[in-house]
């Protein structure tokens, strides 16, 4: 229940604040290919933030008493 409230109030400060995270998606190592046909997208150091991030706070719950 606790992981859902905290999903659910960071979803509310994204919607009402989205400045929040403007940096997110557009950091260095972010492959970004715009051409004439298309769009190409391929976020490798935001997944790689988000996976460390993750990571931490699994590590955290799992040794908290």
């Amino acid at each position: 229940m606790i992981i859902g409230a905290a999903l659910l109030l960071l979803g509310l400060a994204l919607h009402f604040a989205p400045w929040l995270l403007q940096w997110f998606g557009r950091l260095p190592g972010d492959i970004r290919i715009e051409t004439a046909r298309g769009k190409l997208f391929i976020p490798l150091t935001s997944m790689l933030l988000v996976s460390l991030v993750l990571t931490l706070l699994v590590n955290l719950f799992r040794r908290w008493p």
